[in-house]
C-alpha cells in the first residue's frame, strides 16, 4: 500500500513539474512584435511588424470575436487587471491591445508631491510592464487615464515622463503615451516641456471630436496622436433640463453623430492621427445604463455597432438594428422639460422602424435619476428600477401612472428586433411643480 502511495506521489510530482515547465516554456516562447511611430515626411504613421498599422479600435475587452468580425483591430484597457487573459484573448482574434498602466489620478487622492508614493507607484508600474512587455498582442502603453482631470499639480507630468523613459529602457518594442481628458493649452505646454519621452499623445473627446484636428494644431501639438475615447455627446456638454438632468441622444441619433464626427476627424487627419478607440465596446452605468455602451447588459447591439462596422469595414451588417424616429412623453420630447403630476396617467409613444422588417418588441423601464455619480468614468451603480403600472395602447404606445414621490426620473424604452439588435431612448421627467424647479 505504501509503495502504491509513493508511486502516485512521484507521478503527481512529475506531472506538476511538466506543467510548470510548460508554463515557463510558454512564457519564454512569447515574442514581442515591434511597434513604432515613424515620421514619413508627410506625416506620422504607426508601424507594427514593419507594416503600416492604423488603429480601428474599441475601448473594453468584451465581445472580441464580434470586434474582429466587424473590422476592428485593437482594444484599449484602462489598467492591467486580468491583463494576461485580455492579451491572450486579443491574440486569439487577431487583435492588439493598448494596455493601460495604473497611474493614480490626483482627483482620487494621490499626492504627486510625495516622493515615496511616486516611487512606489513607479516600481509597481515597472513590474507590470515587465510582466507583459513580450506578449505578441501588445501594441503600446497608456500611462494613466485622464490624469489632467480636476488636477492642480503639474508634477504628475514628471512622473509620467519617468515612467515613459523606464518603458523605453526595458521595452524597446512598444511606444508609450499618456491619456488626456480633452486638451487645452496649459496641458499641451506642460507635456511638451515635461513629458518629452512619450511617443504620441492620447486624447479622450466626445462632442468635440469633429473639431479635434483643428484644435490639436491650434494648441501647438505637432506630433502624432490617438483618439483613445470618443462616442456620443457627453453628459457634461449637451442639453440639460431645468433640474440639471442631462439629455441623452437616442441610439439612432448617436449612430448619426458617430458616423459624422469620425468622418470629419479621425479619417481626415491621417497625417497626425494614428487611429482611434470608440467608447464603449460593452455596457456600463454612467449617468444612465445606455449612454456610452454600444451594447446592452444582455449583449444586444445598437445601431452604433452597425455604423462602426461600416466605418471599419465599408459594409453594413445584413441584419441592422431598429431605428428610432421619435420618442415623446406627454406629447413632449426629451429636451422640453417634462413635468408630471404625482400619480396621474400620461401617454408615452416611440416611433421606430426595422430596416429588415423584423417584428419589433418594446420594453419599458422607469428609473430614478442617478444621484451617486462619478467623474471621468468613475464607477456608478445603476439606480434601482421603480415599479410602475402601464397599459399598452398600441405599437410603441403606452399610458402609465407617474410615481407618487416627487423627484427626477427617466422613462426608458428598448426596441428589440428579436435578433440581438436594439434601439434605445429615454426621457428625463420631474414629478412636481415646474415653478418649484426654476
Amino acid at each position: 500500500m505504501l509503495k502504491s502511495i509513493l508511486k502516485i506521489a512521484v507521478a503527481v510530482f512529475a506531472i506538476s513539474n511538466v506543467s510548470i515547465a510548460k508554463t515557463e516554456d510558454q512564457k519564454s516562447s512569447l515574442k514581442a512584435v515591434k511597434v513604432e511611430v515613424r515620421n514619413t515626411g508627410s506625416g506620422f504613421q504607426l508601424y507594427r511588424d514593419g507594416k503600416p498599422y492604423f488603429i480601428k479600435g474599441a475601448g473594453g475587452s468584451k465581445y472580441l470575436s464580434r470586434l474582429a468580425a466587424y473590422g476592428g483591430n485593437s482594444i484599449r484597457t484602462w489598467s492591467t487587471d486580468n491583463a494576461a487573459a485580455v492579451l491572450d484573448s486579443a491574440q486569439k482574434y487577431g487583435l492588439t491591445v493598448l494596455m493601460g498602466l495604473p497611474a493614480a489620478a490626483e482627483r482620487h487622492g494621490f499626492n504627486y508631491d510625495d516622493p515615496v508614493a511616486v516611487k512606489k507607484q513607479f516600481d509597481r508600474i515597472k513590474s507590470e510592464v515587465m510582466k507583459y512587455k513580450d506578449h505578441p498582442a501588445l501594441l503600446g502603453w497608456g500611462i494613466g487615464n485622464e490624469l489632467n482631470l480636476s488636477y492642480k499639480n503639474p508634477k504628475v507630468w514628471d512622473a509620467v515622463n519617468d515612467i515613459a523613459k523606464m518603458i523605453h529602457e526595458v521595452d524597446p518594442n512598444h511606444p508609450a503615451s499618456t491619456v488626456l481628458a480633452g486638451i487645452n493649452k496649459s496641458e499641451i505646454d506642460y507635456i511638451k516641456a515635461k513629458a518629452t519621452a512619450i511617443d504620441f499623445l492620447c486624447i479622450n473627446t466626445y462632442g468635440g471630436l469633429a473639431e479635434l484636428p483643428q484644435r490639436v494644431a491650434e494648441l501647438g501639438w505637432t506630433g502624432p496622436y490617438i483618439v483613445t475615447e470618443w462616442g456620443p455627446t457627453g453628459h457634461w456638454e449637451g442639453l440639460s433640463t431645468k433640474w440639471k438632468a442631462p439629455v441623452e441622444e437616442t441610439s439612432s441619433e448617436k449612430a448619426a453623430v458617430y458616423k459624422s464626427r469620425y468622418s470629419y476627424s479621425v479619417e481626415k487627419d491621417r497625417e497626425k492621427c494614428l487611429g482611434s478607440y470608440v467608447f464603449l465596446w460593452g455596457q456600463k452605468q454612467e449617468r444612465t445604463p445606455t449612454w456610452y455602451g454600444l451594447f446592452t447588459d444582455k449583449g444586444e447591439e445598437s445601431e452604433v455597432v452597425d455604423v462602426m462596422q461600416y466605418l471599419w469595414k465599408g459594409t453594413y451588417p445584413e441584419n441592422k438594428a431598429p431605428h428610432i424616429y421619435a420618442f415623446q412623453l406627454d406629447g413632449k420630447k426629451a429636451n422640453l422639460n417634462v413635468y408630471l403630476k404625482a400619480g396621474k396617467t400620461y401617454p408615452a409613444n416611440v416611433l421606430a422602424i426595422d430596416p429588415d422588417n423584423d417584428q419589433l418588441n418594446y420594453y419599458w423601464e422607469l428609473l430614478p435619476e442617478a444621484t451617486k455619480v462619478g467623474e471621468g468614468g468613475d464607477h456608478e451603480d445603476k439606480p434601482a428600477p421603480v415599479t410602475f403600472n402601464y397599459k399598452q395602447e398600441g405599437k410603441g404606445k403606452i399610458s402609465f401612472s407617474s410615481p407618487q414621490k416627487e423627484g427626477a426620473y427617466r422613462l426608458f424604452v428598448y426596441v428589440r428586433d428579436g435578433k440581438n439588435k436594439v434601439a434605445t431612448a429615454n426621457i428625463p421627467f420631474f414629478v412636481g411643480q415646474e415653478s418649484e424647479r426654476e
